[in-house]
């Protein structure tokens, strides 16, 4: 097996010479206009053996270490590309196939997703079910040997140009189950099916990153299932476990944020409280920066100061971003996008609420909110 210090200097090698051929980084999700070029992307890495890197052998991987993966994912971070086209498929989509799939499932969707040919979406929050996806109401009644699937999921990122989804739906009533989180399956899901309806989102910016997806009698083969019937509550919540970055990656995109920010002085004459915000911010992104590198791999509460934090304060460098370009911001522009865009990270990724609720509960010891 190669050394991780070995393969990650392969890794830079190889990266020197293509990176150009990549796309820029756009994060966990392809934006719908680089579809074609992530796709290529995929395929490139691919063929040179870096994908699915701590994957089986068998199932198309190089069966090395997640020390080798996150390798690759620091890499391709400092070389400002993505290190996989689809996250959803190669990280969320796989890890669930390979734990709880069956040898045919495996077969089925492992390679095929490696090599970009399989394209996967996330079929979870709903209108009402976001941040507590247990109140989730889409069902999946057995009918035999399919089950007949109703309802509806929303912020899907990636439903319009994804073949396949993976999906969480009720599948025994909640007044039959001794909690909501029973009775909820997880399914594979190919998004061809008749009665699937993909919408565009469009939000305030003018763009639609996301889609809302409808599900009217869609008739779903029984052998879609994915791990224990009414079990997939715990499919699920093993697969978002799996969503977290590596260390080295969060730290790398944390100083490219500061150093955006630390620009919005470059050529600009700032008015002193201007000044003094930019510099409040700043320190504030360094002192996260040491929590990352403090926290280490290990998921905590910490993980919840930091999304809340870091979401803040890019809120606030939008707002100062706006400020400094004055009447310029009531114009179209990457300043009044910024502005427009900002909230939706309170959002993405679990609320803010939810984030202050998990520190108020875990870290701080105050009761639980109450329920209704």
């Amino acid at each position: 097996m190669t050394n991780v210090d070995e393969f990650q200097a392969a890794a830079r090698e190889w990266l020197a010479a293509n990176a150009h051929h990549g796309p820029p980084d756009y994060g966990a999700i392809c934006p719908p206009h680089l579809v074609e070029a992530g796709l290529e992307w995929q395929r490139r890495i691919h063929a040179a053996g870096f994908a699915g890197i701590h994957w089986p052998v068998q199932h198309g991987g190089r069966g090395l270490t997640a020390e080798h993966h996150a390798a690759w994912l620091s890499e391709c971070a400092l070389a400002g590309v993505p290190p996989v086209f689809n996250m959803v498929g190669l990280v969320l989509a796989g890890n669930a196939l390979l734990q709880y799939g069956t040898p045919a499932q495996q077969e089925q969707h492992l390679a095929p997703t490696l090599a970009g040919d399989h394209v996967w979406c996330q079929l979870f929050s709903e209108p009402g079910a976001g941040s507590d996806l247990g109140s989730l109401t889409t069902r999946a009644e057995p009918d035999g040997d399919h089950f007949v699937v109703n309802g509806q999921k929303v912020w899907c990122s990636g439903g319009r140009y994804s073949n396949w989804g993976i999906l969480m739906a009720r599948t025994a009533a909640p007044e039959d189950t001794a909690s909501k989180h029973d009775g909820i399956s997880f399914f594979v899901f190919p998004m061809h099916l008749l009665g699937v309806e993909v919408r565009p989102l469009r939000q305030m910016t003018g763009d639609a990153e996301f889609d809302e997806v409808f599900f009217t009698d869609v008739r779903l083969p029984a052998d879609h299932l994915l791990g224990p019937l009414h079990g997939g509550w715990g499919v699920g919540m093993s697969v978002l476990t799996n969503e977290r970055g590596h260390i080295g990656t969060a730290v790398i995109g944390l100083e490219r944020r500061l150093e955006a920010m630390s620009r919005l002085a470059h050529g600009r004459e700032l008015h002193p409280v201007q000044r003094q915000r930019l510099a409040a911010l700043l320190t504030t992104g360094h002192a996260y920066k040491a929590m990352v590198q403090r926290q280490g791999a290990a998921a905590g509460t910490a993980g919840s100061l930091i999304k809340l934090g870091i979401t803040e304060m890019q809120f606030q460098a939008s707002m100062l971003r706006g400020d400094i370009a004055g009447a310029h911001a009531m114009l179209a522009g990457p300043d009044t996008f910024g502005v427009l865009a900002a909230p939706g990270g309170r959002i993405a990724g679990g609320t803010s609420q939810v984030q202050r609720n998990i520190i108020g509960e875990r870290l701080l010891g105050l009761p639980r909110e109450p329920k209704a």
